[in-house]
């Protein structure tokens, strides 16, 4: 079976092969960090072992609640925010038809997986209360405390139309919360309320929880097979459990990419050729910048979609400033191919194509690119998946996810703490008015207003 590789031939020009050589030392160490948990946040490394150590009876228990929605419902809102939503958002958008949100029910074969909580846009939860409509849903929560300020709003009001439905007894059956274990806001709602429950463990943080209830539950519901997803995330704890750099993928991702920084190149490009990849971007930009963005440090995570992108800020990417990595996820293997037709005037001028297909094209044009933007200054590396399979998702997220670990280590940060996230969060409940945080408040208003003056 095809795996997930690094394609790092681009990289001549800008890494000599003695830079690399040079990193092993330092990957060896924190290698070990991370194995032996000696590294800084090493309590936030339950996601190493998870694809082969996860709780069996809980994945079944996740299997038979995803059957029972599917049953008993149109469509699923997954309510999060973060690590809570992304991973899924992700995997769903991997696996399915491009269009699956306008797909019929019949053709879908799945409930409509919808994602609430992730913002607080009134028109967005409006316009997702008239899409659900009159139909038959369930709600997935997620949420650690229970407290978050965006999924606790959209939480509140998709129970009360699920409740306006069916009553307060089927709507608690239909309700399925994923939280802590032992506390927390949620806990206690979910044991009062009957909900049945699944866990987020208390050693995974959210931007590496996809593989944890967090993401199996809506990714089985959607009809992702998550059997395979942890197979493959399997196969690769098991192949990446190395720090040779001649051998190693995803070490070799994290050691070029902190041999660039140093040299200057603090921003970092995401880009795919597939528009099914395009929320997986999203994943990783939370996975980067929650993970090395510390310490007045770190490399910026952003993302492009190509071909799309390159009539928007190609420009910029090839003749801009020369702070750029770009890491492609290129896809070798599509769902469908496409053959471009004949026609007989050739106005278009496309003749020469063909009888060939899209896809071909495609390969060609990331090939172009990549040359292109070499030639122009900017390092590139491709990480190259095989297939859209569940298999080769579950092997991508654990590469990203080690590779990340580790490149955090190389850069002398804990790549498992989040502490910045919380400053926005104390001003922001300030100006809401929470108790606890009046004169936080009153000191934004007084500012705001001096500055308006």
């Amino acid at each position: 079976m095809a795996k997930v590789s690094l394609d790092s031939s681009a990289l001549k020009r800008f890494v000599g092969k003695h830079e690399l050589a040079q990193m092993q030392t330092m990957v060896n160490a924190v290698d070990k960090d991370l194995r032996n948990g000696t590294g800084a946040g090493n309590d936030f490394t339950g996601w190493l072992h998870l694809p082969t150590q996860y709780d069996k009876d809980e994945f079944a228990r996740i299997k038979k609640a995803a059957k029972k929605i599917q049953s008993d419902s149109q469509v699923l809102v997954v309510i999060g925010i973060g690590g809570s939503y992304l991973g899924a958002r992700m995997a769903v958008d991997f696996l399915h038809n491009t269009f699956y949100e306008a797909q019929d029910a019949k053709d879908r074969k799945a409930p409509l997986v919808v994602f609430a909580g992730n913002s607080i846009s009134s028109t967005y939860v409006h316009d997702l209360v008239q899409l659900v409509g009159d139909k038959d849903f369930s709600i997935n929560i997620i949420s650690k405390s229970g407290t978050t300020t965006e999924p606790s709003i959209a939480f509140r009001v998709f129970k009360k139309k699920l409740i306006d439905k069916y009553g307060l007894e089927e709507a608690n059956k239909r309700i399925y919360a994923t939280t802590d274990k032992a506390r927390g806001a949620l806990k206690k709602e979910a044991d009062a309320n009957g909900y049945e429950s699944f866990i987020i463990p208390d050693n995974i943080g959210g931007r590496y929880s996809v593989l944890t209830p967090v993401g199996l539950l809506p990714i089985a519901v959607s009809g992702g097979d998550i059997d395979q997803l942890m197979a493959g995330a399997a196969d690769a704890e098991k192949e990446l459990d190395n720090t040779d750099l001649n051998t190693n993928p995803a070490y070799q991702y994290a050691a070029y990419r902190n041999i660039l920084y140093r040299k200057g190149y603090t921003t970092e490009l995401i880009e795919n050729y597939e528009p099914n990849l395009k929320n997986f971007a999203e994943w990783w930009k939370q996975l980067v910048g929650e993970s090395g963005g510390k310490d007045n440090k770190g490399i910026f995570p952003a993302s492009a979609n190509f071909t799309t992108d390159l009539h928007s800020f190609g420009q910029y990417i090839q003749e801009g400033r020369r702070n750029l990595i770009e890491t492609v996820l290129k896809l070798d293997k599509p769902n469908y191919d496409v053959e471009i037709p004949a026609e007989d005037d050739n106005l278009d001028g496309l003749g020469y194509l063909e009888g060939k297909t899209m896809d071909w094209a495609n390969t060609k044009a990331y090939q172009a690119v990549v040359a292109a933007h070499n030639d122009g200054g900017v390092p590139v590396m491709s990480v190259h998946l095989p297939d859209e399979t569940a298999h080769t998702l579950g092997y991508a997220i654990y590469f990203f996810e080690v590779a990340i670990a580790i490149s955090g280590y190389l850069n002398g940060v804990n790549p498992f703490n989040q502490p910045g996230v919380e400053a926005y969060k104390v001003n922001m409940f300030g100006l809401l008015g929470k108790p606890g945080f009046e004169e936080i408040g009153d000191k934004l208003r007084k500012s705001m207003k001096e500055n308006e003056d």
